[in-house]
């Protein structure tokens, strides 16, 4: 009876925003973490670990079972089979083998039974962020196994020398306040977090005004999210009506329509940062002045993504969680191949297929290789040529460069979510064609133009750029 009454309010709830009920449960559920973190810290902190262990446990697991019902038990299903595999070979390269096949394999599995044209909210969505955690924990328990020398300074911070526990294990995979929609962060951290480390005397950690700024930050740019509503939308951008407007007001109408993309979880992903740092659990250190970091598990750089010049800025600032993982995971792992251009489109291949079985993820990250290339070959051009030097260094050249750099970011930004975000060949085809495939121009016809140019200024640039 209290569950139909609770679907009803929601429901009510959701049609008078102008949301689905999916949505706005995630959304919920994602504000939830801030007085299940006020509870934390004041019933829960520094008692034993197998309380701390339950209480994220319960607590994750209830949301997950308000949002997606018996359903939830996809999660449960594997959290068990990854943990038993590490119980019987972790260390070991096989269980990082085994791990790594039987979760992508089984949320592929579920992208395939339970995907649609569109964004879907069910149980594959903690799923894909669960995926990676279970990877992650594979892996650095094989790391804890290995001699110390032969790891990056990256993984011997956060290498696991036992197995973890089945409540420890649990309990970070089930974290309330990044279960759903991440961020991610190493078992060692929620290890360290239970023990007490990021506090003082043992008090829960003075970091209630951190949270709230950036719970505040995500309050804002959700606002600012619905604003650009009112003026773009992902069925607008592909539409005849703005395939017929003036081409500069089209490119404009595209950079918003990027910004209102990535806003959208910008915003979610301040929340969840914010109850994180109330938990807690993004303690980073201290700066030179004493004061306590609570970066640890910042997933966006404002400042620098709202200042961009170049794509990599925004690689650099969006999702930095996810960009880490797969950096120090997948990339740093395909060294043995002995060319960087070959690892860097493994890692990108591996990311889209981990979005799923929609095109617009591969041409998305396609479009990221050739475009993070195209920009590494111009500053070598520049780089290369004395007097291209000179010519840039010139403060007034310098801040209209700066300008014009930040408009082609701003504008081609929203070229490249396309495909992300419409999924469908026939949508962002149409938006392609739309914006007059000035995205496609640019960048696919760089390499063609790009020969002759090294030819001409360096010659031998070309062989080492791939050594």
């Amino acid at each position: 009876m209290s569950q139909d009454v609770s679907v009803g309010v929601i429901a009510k709830l959701s049609e008078s925003v102008g949301t689905n009920e999916p949505a706005l449960r995630l959304l919920l559920t994602v504000l939830a973490g801030y007085p299940l973190a006020l509870v934390h810290r004041k019933f829960v902190y520094n008692k034993p670990p197998a309380v701390q262990h339950l209480f994220s446990i319960i607590c994750g697991f209830s949301l997950g079972f308000w949002n997606y019902g018996w359903d939830i038990f996809h999660t449960v299903f594997a959290i068990t089979v990854t943990y038993a595999v590490l119980l019987v070979v972790g260390g070991t390269a096989l269980s990082v083998a085994l791990v790594f096949i039987f979760n992508m394999t089984y949320l592929l599995l579920g992208y395939y039974y339970m995907g649609t044209d569109t964004y879907d909210i069910n149980w594959t969505m903690p799923q894909c962020i669960l995926v990676l955690r279970l990877i992650g924990i594979g892996f650095d328990l094989y790391d804890g196994h290995r001699p110390p020398e032969t790891l990056s300074g990256e993984n011997k911070k956060v290498a696991l020398e036992r197995c973890p526990t089945v409540l420890e294990f649990f309990g970070h995979t089930l974290f309330p306040a990044s279960f759903m929609v991440g961020p991610q962060f190493p078992m060692k951290r929620y290890q360290d977090f239970v023990a007490g480390k990021f506090g003082e005397g043992g008090e829960a950690p003075d970091s209630v005004k951190a949270a709230v700024t950036r719970f505040g930050l995500g309050l804002l740019y959700l606002g600012i999210f619905q604003v650009l509503g009112l003026v773009v939308s992902d069925e607008y951008i592909y539409s005849e009506e703005f395939g017929q407007l003036g081409f500069f007001r089209k490119m404009v109408l595209m950079g918003i329509w990027g910004r209102f993309t990535l806003y959208k979880y910008i915003s979610c992903w301040l929340l969840t940062e914010g109850a994180c740092i109330l938990f807690g659990l993004a303690h980073n250190g201290k700066d030179e002045n004493g004061v306590v970091l609570w970066t640890g598990v910042e997933n966006v750089k404002l400042s620098t993504f709202e200042n961009t010049t170049e794509f990599t800025h925004y690689i650099l600032s969006f999702n930095i969680n996810t960009n880490q993982w797969s950096g120090q995971y997948i990339y740093k792992r395909l060294k043995f191949l002995g060319n960087r251009l070959v690892s860097q489109f493994a890692t990108l291949l591996f990311l889209a297929v981990w979005h799923g079985f929609h095109s617009g993820y591969y041409v998305c990250f396609f479009f990221e290789f050739m475009v993070v290339y195209m920009e590494r070959d111009v500053k070598t051009i520049v780089n290369s040529n004395s007097q291209l030097r000179e010519f840039f260094a010139n403060p007034t050249v310098t801040l209209v460069v700066n300008l014009l750099l930040r408009i082609y970011t701003f504008v081609l930004m929203g070229w490249c979510l396309m495909p992300f975000a419409l999924l469908k060949f026939d949508r962002y085809w149409a938006g392609f064609s739309a914006a007059n495939h000035v995205g496609s121009i640019l960048f696919l016809v760089w390499p063609i133009v790009y020969s002759p140019i090294v030819k001409t200024l360096f010659p031998k640039d070309r062989k080492s750029r791939s050594e």
